[in-house]
């Protein structure tokens, strides 16, 4: 490994960064299920992203989000997704199908805008990577206080991610803490280039 590294260690449910060989930041984390395991890769951070939104993927949609809104017509609504058409314009989900759908054939994209309800939390760091993992915050904190944390589909979950963007953001004129709850604040997605 290089001097300065994340390491993700999966098994213990902890991520750490390291620089210059001494560990300056840990934190809790959250992986994935046993049916949906965090895989083992090396990718360079490139960038994060405050008040991201959120795309759901093929799997989740077709195992999570779809069963979900066959028995609850609200439950898009409830957790601010909006169903967008192949040009970006939103569709009104009342005026879908949605027992005639499918994941394969899903001709929309779900899209959940930046706020509390958020899956990614209020900031997310991304390390591009051919298994679509990141490392992300969470408005799941009570299960940082389990000992199993293994609740996730694949991406990490990071118990303090903002301590980690200051480190990783690393300049204090601009980058302060002050200023990072200030864009979070603002609700409006910002990605920030490493």
């Amino acid at each position: 490994l290089p001097e300065d590294y994340l390491l993700v260690d999966i098994a213990g449910f902890r991520a750490s960064l390291v620089r210059a060989g001494e560990e300056v930041w840990h934190s809790r984390a959250q992986v994935g299920r046993p049916y949906r395991e965090t895989p083992v890769f090396r990718a360079d951070l490139i960038y994060l992203e405050f008040n991201p939104t959120w795309t759901v993927p093929p799997t989740i949609l077709e195992q999570d989000i779809l069963p979900e809104v066959r028995r609850n017509p609200g439950y898009l609504r409830d957790r601010s997704f909006r169903v967008l058409d192949a040009t970006g314009a939103s569709l009104d989900p009342n005026l879908i199908d949605w027992s005639a759908v499918s994941a394969r054939s899903f001709p929309y994209l779900l899209r959940q805008d930046p706020g509390p309800n958020n899956a990614l939390g209020r900031i997310k760091f991304m390390f591009p990577n051919s298994h679509s993992v990141y490392l992300h915050d969470t408005p799941s904190r009570s299960l940082f206080e389990r000992p199993q944390r293994a609740f996730s589909s694949g991406c990490i979950r990071a118990k303090d991610p903002l301590h980690f963007a200051e480190l990783v953001l690393d300049d204090e004129q601009q980058w302060s803490r002050e200023k990072i709850d200030e864009v979070i604040a603002s609700k409006e997605t910002q990605t920030v280039y490493l």
